[in-house]
């Protein structure tokens, strides 16, 4: 079997758990078990479900513990989930450990979950209540896949349910590896040898039919005086809580009245799985003589023929298809003499016997549990890569948003988490959360972002103009420093200790550089850092000549085009720009094609700023051939990234090569911004308002009129999420993505303020209306 690739790296599973006795804990904490060995890459853990208020003496391996009957607490785990930012939830279900009706609780906090979610299902009913079939079928609707147990299973739940079957899943029930050894090996060990050991185990309760069994084996130990009958298992919890150990009694007077009393032993107790093994392993005979045919799977069954036990039982569901071929003996419910009968022809037949047993063990080896986890991580690893190109959204959207968002109030420009996440040195580059990560440094890429956005809050706020003003010196300064006179060349990463780790840096970094520089001088055109600004900006251009990268020229040509707008005259920079842009315009001619106008074989990052920055050369340079060739390729890129009114990034997971499928995640913020930006670019140089349009639909994006419904933008602290991934956002707000928000609200705010991207011509707004907390 193939090894699942390894993306998946945190799986938490949801379902009772040991030390909770019933079957289902034991099966998700061997599922944990299975997914989270020593050497895995996989971190696997278990939300647990709690019957009683105080819970359970749980293992570390419970991270989360939910009371079924408090709504509330199915709220908490799914925003624990969430934050935790875990990749896929499994969910052991069954209706009873859920509170509501039906178990209808834990629906609540599917609903809200933002990952993958694979439902493990051990009981689909074959004639549900109304109530009971709206859960399930709502069940699979928020569930990518549902894992059954058996092929009767997957029938029940096309033909009762009308569940598309490419969403069921068959993998067996997970056992042991245990070794197909003789019995007599363990006889010794509890009282039998010599004998014939028949055993039965599980938690005790009304419905395993016991008695028949009982009555069964008064015949048998006529024949076989030798037989021992060992009914292995305490009774269940709930049943000792509500009616006591009434059951257990009642099958003792039973085993006195048939004069049983030496060939049958009650073992009242919930054994280790090791002593499990060691006890099967003895058996001669394993039976399950239940009384209900609607039972879709057993453990013990699996347990049973897992260990190579030749196996009589009455012919429920999961009997049925596992004892089919003859891998067991099937008899009809609480049909005394054919169970007898069946024991009997057993445990005369030696050959017989050890026939199936053979048959049942082989045909177990694939339901080993290290070969069942391996199943369970190739279908998580499926669902997180349909979620990849299928997303779900999270909530529901007003159809209307692309059109309206500018006839209402912009967000008010709020710069706290600018704030929080800059110090006497410049802006970290990364957060946990909203809180600054220092491990990471700093970097020239988003000082000279940071740079645009206080020199935009300085026209922009009218309160503080000092604290504005101070936030403009930091970032010049940041650059000023990372400037190396002698290379001519940014460097880029900073230590938090304020030593650079590189000498030279990026094209890209040094692009970026020229690109804040020059949108500085413009918006800064009357402060007293226009003399700086302009200096540093002159003395890092020429190195920009021999750039290759055509981002890095594309920075600096936008960076160029804001310079010019402030210093028109400046002949040096006008013949720089010319250079570049014709070196950008020629990568465009040599690549584009009719169905591929793009001057690279992939689309990767900061994609816009290629094409916006054709469209100010050529009209810096009155080159229309230019401006023309980036709008009609900013066009194409704009329907490659729109599907269905919203905007969709190119996702940095993969990006687009050409001739293949795009990546869909995970999305970042700063493509959103240079699609505004290019976009009212391309709207000043061709007066269509359907640019317009497309600079707001790529602004709402921030908003939450995106593939999963969420928004990216922080209200709280103005700040914004680093990327929209496949189970939802990155809830780090580190800073490249909260500038990517801030320069496009301040870019909006400004065209608001000038009337030129209200939804209506007559409705004119001040910067005083526009600049408003929603």
């Amino acid at each position: 079997m193939n090894k699942p690739c390894t993306d998946t790296k945190s799986i938490a599973v949801i379902g009772n758990y040991l030390p909770r006795l019933c079957g289902i804990a034991t099966f998700t904490a061997d599922l944990v078990g299975s997914l989270s060995s020593p050497d895995s890459p996989h971190n696997c853990w278990a939300v647990a479900m709690n019957d009683k208020p105080e819970g359970y003496a749980y293992p570390d391996k419970v991270h989360f513990e939910i009371n079924q009957k408090s709504l509330r607490d199915y709220s908490l785990a799914a925003d624990f989930l969430n934050i935790n930012q875990v990749d896929v939830v499994c969910v052991q279900h069954e209706y009873g450990i859920f509170g509501g009706p039906a178990g209808s609780h834990i629906l609540k906090l599917l609903s809200e979950l933002r990952m993958p979610v694979v439902t493990t299902l051990h009981t689909v009913l074959a004639e549900p209540t109304d109530e009971y079939r709206t859960v399930m079928v709502r069940l699979a609707e928020l569930s990518d896949r549902l894992i059954v147990m058996s092929h009767k299973a997957i029938d029940l739940l096309q033909s009762v349910y009308a569940i598309n079957p490419l969403k069921i899943v068959y993998i067996p029930h997970g056992i042991p590896d245990m070794p197909f050894v003789d019995p007599s090996y363990y006889k010794e060990k509890f009282g039998v040898l010599g004998k014939k050991m028949i055993l039965t185990f599980g938690l005790l309760s009304k419905n395993k039919g016991i008695e028949t069994a009982l009555h069964a084996l008064h015949k048998v130990v006529k024949q076989f005086p030798d037989v021992t009958y060992i009914v292995l298992g305490a009774t269940h919890p709930h049943v000792l809580k509500h009616e006591g150990d009434a059951y257990r009694l009642r099958l003792r007077q039973l085993v006195q009245k048939l004069g049983l009393e030496k060939h049958v032993l009650f073992q009242n107790r919930f054994v280790s799985l090791q002593e499990l093994t060691e006890y099967l392993s003895a058996a001669d005979i394993y039976i399950t003589p239940y009384d209900d045919v609607a039972q879709i799977t057993s453990g013990t069954l699996a347990y049973a023929m897992g260990t190579g036990k030749p196996v009589v039982s009455t012919p429920y569901w999961y009997a049925e298809e596992m004892l089919a071929d003859g891998r067991g003996l099937l008899v009809p419910f609480k049909d005394v003499p054919a169970m007898s009968d069946a024991l009997i022809e057993l445990l005369a037949n030696d050959d017989k016997r050890h026939s199936i047993r053979k048959l049942a063990y082989d045909y177990c080896r694939d339901a080993v549990w290290e070969k069942v986890g391996t199943r369970y991580l190739e279908v998580f690893e499926e669902v997180k890569a349909e979620r990849s190109h299928n997303p779900h959204p999270y909530r529901s959207l007003p159809s209307d948003l692309p059109e309206t968002v500018l006839s209402q109030d912009l967000p008010l420009l709020k710069l706290d988490h600018l704030l929080t996440m800059t110090d006497d040195t410049g802006i970290f580059q990364h957060a946990k959360y909203n809180i600054p990560d220092r491990n990471h440094g700093y970097c020239t890429d988003d000082n000279a972002r940071a740079l645009i956005v206080a020199a935009e809050a300085h026209n922009l706020l009218a309160e503080p103009p000092e604290r504005n003003e101070q936030l403009c010196d930091r970032y010049l300064a940041f650059l000023l420093h990372a400037f190396d006179v002698e290379s001519g060349r940014f460097r880029n990463f900073m230590g938090y200790d304020r030593r650079w780790l590189e000498t030279v840096g990026s094209e890209d970094s040094h692009g970026r550089a020229l690109w804040g520089l020059g949108a500085a001088v413009n918006l800064l055109r009357d402060s007293r850092q226009l003399p700086m600004l302009s200096t540093l900006f002159k003395q890092a251009l020429p190195t920009a000549e021999i750039f290759l990268s055509p981002r890095a020229i594309a920075f600096t040509l936008v960076g160029i085009d804001a310079y010019l707008t402030t210093i028109p005259g400046d002949s040096e920079a006008r013949r720089t720009g010319l250079a570049l842009a014709q070196r950008l315009f020629q990568q465009f001619t040599d690549h584009t094609t009719e169905d591929w106008p793009w001057p690279e074989s992939i689309v990767a990052y900061d994609n816009a700023k290629l094409p916006q920055a054709l469209i100010v050369s050529g009209q810096q340079l009155q080159d229309e051939a230019m401006s023309r060739a980036g709008l009609s390729s900013l066009k194409w890129l704009f329907d490659v990234q729109c599907e269905s009114g919203h905007f969709v990034p190119i996702g940095n997971v993969g990006w687009y090569r050409q001739g293949k499928s795009r990546a869909r995640f995970d999305q970042q913020p700063l493509e959103a911004q240079a699609m505004i930006d290019a976009c009212i670019s391309a709207y000043q140089f061709s007066q269509d308002r359907a640019w317009l349009r497309r600079a707001i639909i790529a602004f709402n994006w921030f908003l939450g009129h995106n593939d999963l419904n969420l928004p990216l933008y922080d209200a709280k602290t103005g700040g914004c999420r680093d990327g929209l991934e496949s189970n939802g956002v990155n809830e780090n707000q580190g800073a490249e993505s909260s500038l990517a928000w801030l320069m496009s609200l301040a870019r909006l705010h400004r065209f608001a303020a000038d009337a030129l991207l209200v939804a209506k011509p007559d409705n004119k707004r001040s910067q005083n209306s526009a600049v408003k907390e929603t």
